[in-house]
């Protein structure tokens, strides 16, 4: 029963610090900035979002890129690795890179920055980062800064509040680019026929 009792204390404790995180993440003009950006590159222009991050950051950034797709605003995801082997192929000169760093100075990140870069000098860069000091935003157009929670991971090495942090920040994006765009139940279920979202879509649809 006090084994029971302290787990239950543990994730209590756990649910309180991941709140706060997301609670802190600061309040900046970023925001609208990285959202009006994303909508000339890809809604003005024709480009998509290219996402990218190493890592537990790339994880995020992948699903980031598939939840803008599915919501009206092209993107995808690109290894940052397996862009030096000619994954950097996909991307265009109108796109824009929008790419995770907790540290603000992954290695791996910024070469793809350089390399896409040499291949498109004008393509701008939104980063979001637990570094407002690091190399990355330096050089990025648009900086969204995560308010660079502790890890609640037991050594505090484990990217865990960070990369929730980080998801949050994606989802506010989406959010707000969909009502940029005026994106619909419609829209949405031109994109997304099948299973329950599918369905549940086309039926809010046809009620307008």
């Amino acid at each position: 029963m006090s084994d029971t009792i302290n787990i239950k204390e543990q994730v209590s404790e756990l649910l309180k610090k991941e709140s706060e995180a997301i609670i802190n993440i600061p309040l900046s003009d970023s925001f609208e900035k990285a959202v009006e950006l994303i909508h000339k590159k890809v809604h003005l222009e024709g480009g998509k979002v290219i996402a990218s991050g190493m890592g537990k950051a790339g994880q995020i950034a992948e699903n980031i890129a598939t939840t803008l797709s599915s919501t009206g605003t092209p993107a995808v995801f690109l290894h940052p690795s397996e862009a030096q082997h000619g994954d950097l192929g996909v991307i265009r000169q109108n796109d824009l890179l929008l790419v995770l760093s907790n540290s603000g100075k992954t290695r791996e990140i910024l070469e793809l920055v350089e390399l896409t870069h040499n291949l498109y000098n004008n393509i701008p860069l939104i980063v979001i980062t637990g570094n407002p000091e690091g190399e990355l935003p330096k050089i990025a157009e648009v900086s969204i800064f995560t308010g660079n929670p502790a890890e609640v991971c037991a050594l505090g090495l484990t990217p865990t509040t960070s990369t929730t942090a980080m998801t949050v920040i994606g989802d506010i994006l989406v959010v707000l680019e969909m009502k940029k765009i005026g994106f619909s139940h419609a829209d949405y279920a031109k994109r997304h026929h099948g299973g329950y979202l599918g369905h549940k879509s086309r039926i809010a649809a046809n009620q307008k």
